[in-house]
Parts: C-alpha cells; sequence; structure tokens
C-alpha cells in the first residue's frame, strides 16, 4: 500500500485499522479522502484570493487560506467520517444538513472574488462609467449651488444694461429732433436756430446729462457684478478641481459596477449564477461522495467493531434499570409506579 492511498484513507476519516481488513474499499475511501483534501485545498486557494483582492497582502491572505482550508478540511473530514450507511437517504442527508448551509454560504461569499477577476476588464469600462456619472452629479450639485447667485448678477447687470440703453435711446432721439429742427429737415420745417430750436436742444441737454450720470452710476454697479461673477466662477471651478479625480475601484465600487453589469446583461447573470453552482458542488463534494456510495464491507464491519459497544451500553442500562426498579419497589404504588415510568421513558431514550 503506497503511502498517497494511505494518506486518502486519512483525509477521508476511516478506521485505518478496519479499512485494511476490506481491501475491496480501497478505492472508495481513497476518493472520499482524495474529495475531502482537493476541496480544502481548494477552499484553501479560494479564501486565500479572497482575502488579496481585499487587504492586498500576500501573507496575511496566505496564512488566512491556509487556516480556512484546514478548517472546511476538518469540518468535511468530521462530517463524513460520522455518517453511517444506515436508515434512509432522507436521515443521512438531515446529518449533512448544517455542512450544505455552510457550503451554500461559502460559495455566496468566495465567488465573489472569482466574479470579480473574471469580469475585471467589464467591470473596469463600468467603473469608468460610473466615475462620468458621479462627476456629472457633481458638477450638477457644484453648478445648482452657484448658480442663484450668479444668475441674480447676470440678472442685475442687464437691467443695469438695459437703464443705460434706454437712457441712450431717448437721448439719441432728442438729439435727432433737434438737428432736424435746425438744419429744417423736421419740426417747424424752417431752417433756423429760434425759440422752438433751443427748446429741442435743451431737452436733448438734458437728456445727455441724465445718460452720463446713469451711465457712470451704472457701469460701476455693472463692475461690481461682474467682479462678483468672476468670483462666483472662481469658486465654482476651486470646487471643481477639489472634487475627486480618481477612480474608485476598491472591492465595494467593483460589486457595485458587478451589480450594475448583472442587471443590464443576462449572460453575465448566468454566468454568476454557474461560478456560484460551480464553488457549491465543489463545496458539497464530500458529502455528496460519501451519500451516494455504496454500503460496502467497511461499513459492516465498522458495524460488527461498534456492536459490542452498542450491546453492553445496552445491557448497563438494562441492569441499571433493574436494580433501580427493584430498589422503589417497597414505595408507594403512586410513587413506584411514576418512578418506573420514568425509568421506561429514560431507557428508551438511552
Amino acid at each position: 500500500m503506497n503511502r498517497i492511498t494511505r494518506f486518502f484513507w486519512v483525509c477521508s476519516g476511516a478506521h485505518l485499522d478496519t479499512l485494511e481488513q476490506c481491501p475491496s474499499e480501497s478505492s472508495k475511501y481513497s476518493g472520499i479522502g482524495a474529495t475531502i483534501f482537493f476541496t480544502g485545498l481548494f477552499a484553501a486557494v479560494a479564501a486565500g484570493y479572497a482575502l488579496y483582492t481585499v487587504f492586498d497582502s500576500v501573507i496575511w491572505a496566505g496564512l488566512f487560506g491556509i487556516v480556512w482550508g484546514l478548517m472546511i478540511f476538518n469540518l468535511d473530514r468530521y462530517i463524513v467520517s460520522g455518517m453511517r450507511k444506515e436508515g434512509s437517504l432522507w436521515k443521512q442527508l438531515l446529518t449533512a444538513t448544517p455542512r450544505l448551509l455552510l457550503a451554500l454560504l461559502i460559495s455566496l461569499v468566495i465567488a465573489k472574488p472569482l466574479e470579480l477577476k473574471i469580469f475585471e476588464k467589464e467591470i473596469g469600462e463600468e467603473l469608468l462609467v460610473m466615475h462620468q456619472e458621479k462627476k456629472k452629479q457633481q458638477e450638477e450639485l457644484i453648478r445648482g449651488r452657484y448658480e442663484a447667485d450668479r444668475n441674480l448678477a447676470e440678472n442685475q447687470i442687464q437691467s443695469l444694461q438695459n437703464e443705460i440703453n434706454q437712457k441712450a435711446a431717448i437721448r439719441d432721439d432728442l438729439a435727432r429732433i433737434a438737428r432736424e429742427e435746425a438744419d429744417g429737415t423736421g419740426g417747424t420745417m424752417q431752417r433756423n436756430a429760434g425759440p422752438i430750436y433751443k427748446i429741442k436742444k435743451a431737452d436733448a441737454d438734458r437728456a445727455e446729462a441724465e445718460f452720463n450720470e446713469i451711465s457712470k452710476r451704472n457701469e460701476g454697479l455693472i463692475a461690481e457684478q461682474r467682479t462678483r461673477l468672476v468670483s462666483l466662477d472662481s469658486a465654482m471651478l476651486a470646487d471643481r478641481a477639489a472634487m475627486n479625480a480618481e477612480v474608485a475601484d476598491g472591492p465595494a465600487a467593483r460589486m457595485d459596477a458587478l451589480s450594475r453589469l448583472t442587471a443590464k446583461s443576462s449572460a453575465i447573470w448566468m454566468a454568476n449564477i454557474f461560478i456560484i453552482l460551480l464553488f457549491l458542488a465543489v463545496e458539497t463534494a464530500p458529502i455528496f461522495v460519501k451519500l451516494i456510495s455504496y454500503k460496502g464491507p467497511y461499513d459492516n464491519q465498522i458495524r460488527v467493531v461498534e456492536y459490542p459497544f452498542e450491546t453492553n451500553r445496552v445491557e448497563k442500562l438494562a441492569r441499571t434499570t433493574a436494580e433501580t426498579r427493584e430498589r422503589t419497589s417497597d414505595l408507594p404504588d403512586f410513587d413506584r409506579k411514576h418512578a418506573n415510568d420514568k425509568l421506561d421513558v429514560l431507557l428508551k431514550s438511552g
């Protein structure tokens, strides 16, 4: 018998002395042991890679992977060695239920880093899209923060400029009327600088003075508002520059990107399901290998080895019960009946 076969026997949790008496069972338990061993090895690699993607530390990832793999190996070995080919399949399956539930949980957790690695390129592209969307949202928020003040300043500039334009139009119109009165092309249609011209010229001069006054005052106010606009634009640019320019690529961001891709692509969704099922199949392989294996000579021999211990236990229980009944025989009928009923219950449960 080579060392590899014996090593896999140890991995299967089989009783070596008993198994040596059943040569026909050698391959069966070597296969079960190999399944348990490689499941633990696979769990170690998967857990180590999962931790490496989070903390980016080879040492800690390696240590955690080894501990995790040994834990899964020991758990599978314990459950498989404790499963007996007795009773119905459902009874055996019930014994393995905690391990099956743990396998489902492990599959969901461990499969995620592998999914992130498989769809790394697509996730990177989706992260860029998410970054652009986030950047656009931040820019809209910043623009909205300054928009009211900018609109107010621009409206005031427009209002002040309109007032200047209105005064300029009035001035130009009165100057034109006075000029036409002077050269005879309008008004009285007589070319002279008479009293009517002087009145119109006075109106034009007054409009010119009002225009100069309004223009001087409003241009100062317009300059103030333009300075305010420049200040607002500078502050807005500073806020934009302060935005995070780097693309978030941490585990949470990548999982969010994968979730978005899964929602948009049925192919990626199906791939995720198949990856989880693959891990689930690997994690539950030792249990199902034991369940589907036939009842062979080893199981019968184990039954023979364990039977004397069971009969000895039953004999001791029966003797102890008989001694107790004898000691309680002198009790009143009610107390004796109560004690005997309790003994019957204990004997049946034992």
